[in-house]
C-alpha cells in the first residue's frame, strides 16, 4: 500500500490545512505567509480556504514530529490571527485532505504510513468521503452495493475499471487504497506578508510601541532578503484596548527589502497618528504588493553609514540561515526570542 518507514508516525509528512469557511480572505493570505516562511518552503495554496505543506526537509530543523508541528501551526494561526484551522496529517496529499474533514478535539488527525493505519482510518468511511470523487461516480457505486471506501478497494481493478471507467476507476481504486502519487508543488510566494505583536497590557508607552514595530520590520525584511522579494508598501495597524484597530499605509519610494528602510517607513507611520497616551494593546505591519527582488534597481547612495547597513545585513542573513532565525538582531531586540 505504502513504502513501510521505521517510524510510521514520522512518514506521515504531507499536512493539508482548511481555514473555516466565511473565514476573511487576508486571514487565509497570513497562515499561508506563516506556512512559507516559519514552517516549510513546500506549500501549496489550494485557494479559497485550504494549502498542502510537506514538512520532510523541515523535521530535522524543527525537532518535531509531523503531528507535532502541526499542532504548532494551528497554534500561531490562533494566537497571531485569530484564524482557526484544521490539519489533516498523512503520507500523501488524498489522505491528508480526507484526514483534515475529520480533526479530533485537537484540531488535527493523524494517519500513520502504515498499511492497517491507514485501511482503519480509510475503510469505514462512505464511499461519497473518497477523496476526488464525484456524486454521479459515488451514487453508481452504491447502485451496485457499494457504500464504503473499504468496498470499493475489495474490489479487482478491472471491475472498478468497468463501473467507473477505466482511468478514474483505477484512480480510485488507487486512492482507496491510500495510494496517492501526486507531489506538493509550491505555488508562487505571497504578494504579501506581515507581523503581528501584542502586548499583555495596555500600553501607553510610545518607545514600546516603537520596539514592537522595529521587531515585526526585521523580522519581515529578513524573510523578504531570504525569499529574494522586496515591498512596495508598508501597512501598519494598531489594535486598542477598546477592540477598535487604525491602519495606515504608504507605498516606498522605491522596492526595497532592508530593514532600514521599512523600519524608518513604520516609524514615520506610527508618528504622523500623532496619538497622545492611547492604550494599545497590539501592533502589526505589513509588507504589500511585492515584487522579485532581481526587478528592483538598486539606488546607489554615497552614505557611507547606509552602505555599511546594506553590507552588514548579508552576514547577518548568512548567519540566521546557519544558526537559526533571529539569532542576530538588532540591540533594542535583546532578550529571549517570541516564543510559538
Amino acid at each position: 500500500m505504502v513504502d513501510q518507514c521505521p517510524d510510521p508516525a514520522l512518514g506521515a509528512t504531507v499536512l493539508h490545512l482548511r481555514v473555516r469557511p466565511g473565514t476573511p480572505s487576508e486571514h487565509y493570505q497570513a497562515v499561508l505567509d506563516l506556512l512559507v516562511s516559519d514552517i516549510s518552503p513546500v506549500v501549496q495554496a489550494l485557494p479559497p480556504a485550504a494549502a498542502l505543506v510537506d514538512v520532510a526537509g523541515a523535521l530535522r530543523y524543527h525537532r518535531r514530529t509531523p503531528a507535532e508541528i502541526a499542532l504548532l501551526i494551528r497554534l500561531r494561526a490562533v494566537a497571531w490571527f485569530d484564524t482557526d484551522v484544521h490539519i489533516g496529517v498523512a503520507p500523501n496529499w488524498a489522505l491528508a485532505a480526507t484526514a483534515s474533514t475529520r480533526p479530533g478535539p485537537g484540531g488535527t488527525r493523524v494517519v500513520a504510513a502504515d498499511a492497517m493505519a491507514i485501511a482503519d482510518f480509510l475503510w469505514p468511511l462512505p464511499v461519497e468521503d473518497l477523496h476526488g470523487i464525484g456524486w454521479r461516480q459515488a451514487t453508481t457505486l452504491r447502485s451496485f452495493g457499494i457504500a464504503t471506501i473499504g468496498g470499493l478497494a475489495g474490489l479487482p481493478e478491472a471491475t472498478a475499471q468497468r463501473i467507473l471507467g477505466g482511468k478514474l476507476g483505477r484512480l480510485l481504486r488507487d486512492r482507496s487504497w491510500g495510494l496517492d502519487p501526486r507531489a506538493v508543488t509550491p505555488t508562487a510566494l505571497p504578494r504579501s506578508t506581515s507581523e503581528r505583536r501584542d502586548f499583555s497590557h495596555d500600553e501607553l508607552d510610545p518607545d514600546v510601541v516603537r520596539t514592537a514595530i522595529l521587531d515585526a520590520t526585521y523580522v519581515i525584511a529578513c524573510r523578504l532578503r531570504e525569499r529574494g522579494q522586496a515591498a512596495t508598501g508598508l501597512e501598519l495597524q494598531l489594535r486598542f484596548a477598546d477592540k477598535s484597530q487604525l491602519t495606515r499605509s504608504r507605498r516606498l519610494v522605491t522596492p526595497s527589502a532592508h530593514t532600514e528602510d521599512l523600519r524608518d517607513m513604520g516609524y514615520e507611520l506610527f508618528t504622523r497618528l500623532g496619538l497622545q497616551r492611547a492604550r494599545i494593546r497590539g501592533v502589526s505591519v505589513r509588507a504589500t504588493e511585492l515584487v522579485d527582488a532581481d526587478r528592483v534597481a538598486e539606488q546607489i547612495t554615497f552614505d557611507r553609514r547606509t552602505e555599511n547597513d546594506r553590507r552588514t545585513e548579508g552576514a547577518v542573513d548568512k548567519a540566521n540561515r546557519r544558526f537559526g532565525a533571529g539569532t542576530v538582531r538588532p540591540a533594542r531586540l535583546a532578550g529571549p526570542r517570541r516564543a510559538a
